[in-house]
């Protein structure tokens, strides 16, 4: 039955129709039964849709309140038309009104999502550029709440940033989502660290939980997130516990490291890259000045850096050993490696007595450090030189000798009982020749090492009297040894006091070539005497006459002192300066014609007498002056002189005095 019909403009030419479907009829009218007679429920009008062709386009069944009670009449079809809209269609019933409109695109997309076909409604969102009255977030959250509960949930992870973009709280709700489902796993790698940056506790939710399931990807996610989207100090807490539990693990220990780094706690990552045997650490200790924070890990670096050595050596084909025997011992010394050159050059940060504590457990890496440290300054190791002592003895007899003679800080009994418990002759020998066994040294010397030469200069280094007499009553049956003295002899030794000393008969080897050899030295040695002799002889007589030159040479005066240097007679200084000196004792001018009063005899004149430390007195003025010659006086002279009494000097005096 139909009920209302209009025109339709989609598709062209067909007709909206109102179409009313009559219930069930009774079979038997006739009946007395109340039941049969009751009337029966009418069905649901629906609004269809038929084509020109009369084929169904579209069929909807409405939904009327009352709609069992109404029949075919009881509803109307009409058409509407509001300015400004698409055309419409108004269905009625008794009592309500329905507006029939054509469908578009969000009454499609709702209709899907009804259906929980979501994937099919974000197709068709993402066909449609303007979407109103429609959420578009909150079809991605039905979806991925639907995928959640069928279980797939790596569907349901990668439509994450699709759905929730910049929303921060969507994110962190559908983590949680996951957690609660123990599938965080899947959507880790869809989680953002900006934009939007999400709650700390997720991303340390997170790294909990690759602890505890992935640790390579712990590390891998320690590397690339930014330190400062969560709490580094949390996580090392949480890794510490792990670490507790299995010690020496090394992925957790680089995990550590990394978050000491990221945290700038580079002292605190030192110990777990020592561990670790990664060979930047010296590099980070001297970028970082860490010196201070190896001095409690001087074992683990040492012990890190000869396992680097190792390693190069073998890699070289070289064969590496903590202690090859006699290759070690031969060597005696060793290039200073990374690690023991960082403590020796830090030893104000790095103290000696706390990485000589560390070392004590590996002997052989004490020695390199306290080797490293003789080497520098012999004094720095001052404290522990009975150690390094019986280190030497142990791992570089050949150095031993070099540093008994330069420390003088080690117990010397101690020394020679180590020394003689390893049999080392030469240094035994040392030794008693400080403790002042010097016969017993020879002794060594002599019968142990059958060194001539080098009992020759131990006796040198003793010049002990006792010590030349019993080197010679023991090489008085020695050939060997008296030639060798007989080679060696020299103010030490008395080649006479040596020759007396060789018995009749006893055959010498050499004995010929060794004197010739004394003869021939002791003829070089008074050509040199000679030679000497000549040089001296030339070096006395000129130093002679030019004393006696300048003892005979004119002197003069500067006129103000007493001293009066040795100059030649042709210097300029003027005889006026000489005259004007004062006598020392008389303090009168030793010159001065009015001051001095001239003798008697008109043929004698005043003397005044220099000595030869330049004082310059009145002869008179001395005792026993008196007795001194005297020389006739010259009359220029008076003139000059008496020029000088009168303060002034009579040019013409002295010249007419000279004419006659």
């Amino acid at each position: 039955m139909i009920s209302g019909i209009v025109p339709h403009h989609n598709p062209i030419g067909s007709f909206l129709v109102l179409a009313y479907i009559s219930p069930d009829t009774f079979d038997n009218e006739a009946t007395l039964d109340p039941a049969e007679q009751r009337r029966k429920a009418a069905n649901r009008p629906e609004l269809c849709v038929i084509s020109r062709a009369g084929i169904e386009v579209s069929s909807d069944e409405l939904n009327f309140t009352g709609y069992h009670l109404y029949g075919c009449s009881d509803y109307g079809l009409q058409p509407a038309l509001v300015e400004g809209s698409e055309p419409f269609s108004i269905v009625v019933s008794p009592k309500q009104i329905i507006f029939a409109k054509p469908r578009d695109a969000v009454d499609h997309i709702e209709w899907l999502v009804e259906r929980k076909r979501y994937q099919e409604a974000l197709d068709e969102v993402e066909k449609i550029k303007e979407l109103k009255g429609l959420d578009v977030a909150e079809i991605g959250r039905k979806y991925i709440e639907h995928l959640v509960d069928e279980g797939e949930f790596e569907k349901a992870a990668q439509l994450s940033p699709k759905v929730f973009g910049e929303n921060s709280k969507d994110w962190e709700k559908c983590v949680f989502i996951f957690v609660k489902k123990q599938q965080l796993q899947a959507i880790i790698p869809h989680i953002p660290t900006k934009n939007p940056q999400l709650d700390r506790l997720v991303y340390e939710i997170i790294l909990v939980h690759f602890l505890n399931h992935d640790r390579d990807a712990l590390l891998t996610t320690i590397k690339k997130w930014p330190p400062d989207i969560y709490d580094v100090s949390a996580v090392v807490v949480a890794i510490k516990a792990q670490l507790d539990r299995s010690p020496n693990t090394p992925i957790l220990m680089e995990c550590l490291a990394e978050l000491y780094m990221l945290n700038r706690q580079p002292g605190k990552a030192l110990e777990y890259f020592l561990r670790l045997r990664r060979p930047n650490v010296f590099d980070l200790i001297r970028d970082h000045n860490l010196f201070t924070v190896v001095k409690d890990q001087a074992l683990l670096l040492v012990e890190f850096d000869q396992e680097l050595e190792k390693k190069r050596k073998s890699e070289a084909g070289g064969e590496t050993a903590e202690r090859s025997g006699a290759d070690e011992k031969g060597k005696g010394k060793k290039e200073t490696s990374k690690a023991i050159a960082l403590l020796v050059d830090h030893t104000y940060s790095i103290p000696i007595a706390r990485v000589v504590q560390q070392l004590q457990v590996r002997p052989y890496y004490l020695y390199l450090y306290l080797d490293a440290l003789f080497d520098k300054d012999p004094q720095l190791a001052a404290d522990f030189a009975d150690i390094q002592l019986q280190l030497y003895a142990e791992y570089a007899p050949p150095r031993l000798i070099d540093f008994l003679r330069a420390s003088n800080n080690y117990s010397l009994e101690k020394a020679y009982q180590i020394c003689k418990a390893r049999d080392l002759v030469l240094e035994m020998v040392f030794l008693l020749g400080r403790m002042g066994d010097n016969k017993k040294a020879l002794t060594l010397i002599i019968e142990r090492l059958g060194d001539v030469n080098r009992a020759i200069d131990f006796a040198k280094e003793q010049n002990d009297d006792d010590l030349w007499e019993d080197l010679l009553r023991y090489s008085e049956t020695r050939p060997p040894f008296i030639r060798g003295l007989l080679e060696n002899v020299g103010a030490e030794i008395d080649p006479i006091r040596l020759i007396r000393r060789i018995k009749n008969g006893l055959e010498i080897p050499g004995l010929k070539d060794a004197l010739i050899k004394i003869l021939w030295d002791f003829n070089l040695q008074i050509s040199l005497l000679e030679g000497c002799q000549t040089i001296l002889h030339s070096d006395c007589t000129t130093l002679a006459t030019g004393l006696q030159a300048r003892q005979t040479n004119g002197t003069r005066t500067n006129g103000n002192s007493s001293i009066c240097p040795l100059v030649p007679l042709h210097s300029d200084t003027s005889f006026l300066h000489i005259a004007a000196v004062p006598c020392p004792i008389c303090s009168q001018p030793l010159f001065s014609a009015g001051a001095l009063p001239l003798p008697a005899s008109t043929n004698q004149q005043p003397l005044a007498l220099m000595f030869l430390c330049r004082h310059i007195v009145h002869v008179t003025c001395v005792k026993g002056g008196n007795t001194l010659p005297r020389r006739p006086i010259d009359d220029a002279l008076v003139g000059f002189l008496g020029g000088i009494g009168n303060g002034r000097l009579d040019n013409s005096a002295i010249l007419s005095g000279k004419i006659a």
